[in-house]
């Protein structure tokens, strides 16, 4: 699993016209599953580190304008967006391969488990893309902040 975190003011997310989720101040989080993620990715120490990482990394700025406070610490939101291109392979040619993505069917049900087990975390709103969905983002980045949090790295 690969999670790419953006700090910002502000995100949406819509597909076809319409808007799927909205959030103010917090994190954008793209999220994306490997061919290596299993079924049993939500049961692991790795799935509760990384959700843990997330809502607890201090990224947001204190009264002295350092970063020393987390989503949690702000009562910020999260908007989940599936992202199957953090997976994307460029070492040849001029065309990605994404052969390392997760399969379609698994990485639906790893997002729809992510979504699930950080709705009750998420100490603001929690709002979420839909997944396969030809979606359009809008976002300011602030900062930039910008973090790529990879299981491999937790395991």
């Amino acid at each position: 699993m690969r999670l790419l975190i953006q700090r910002v003011t502000r995100a949406r997310v819509e597909s076809e016209g319409k808007v799927l989720g909205e959030i103010g101040r917090g994190l954008l989080v793209l999220a994306g599953f490997g061919r290596n993620d299993g079924p049993d990715l939500p049961d692991s120490k790795v799935w509760s580190a990384l959700l843990n990482k997330v809502l607890d990394l201090r990224v947001f700025p204190d009264e002295a304008g350092k970063l020393n406070l987390s989503l949690r610490d702000t009562a910020g939101d999260l908007l989940l967006v599936s992202q199957f291109t953090l997976y994307a392979d460029c070492r040849r040619g001029r065309r990605p391969s994404f052969s390392d993505a997760a399969p379609p069917d698994r990485a639906r049900a790893l997002f729809q488990a992510l979504a699930r087990d950080l709705a009750p975390l998420v100490p603001g709103k929690l709002a979420a893309g839909s997944f396969g969905a030809d979606m359009l983002l809008d976002f300011v980045n602030w900062g930039p902040v910008t973090i790529l949090l990879d299981s491999a790295d937790f395991a």
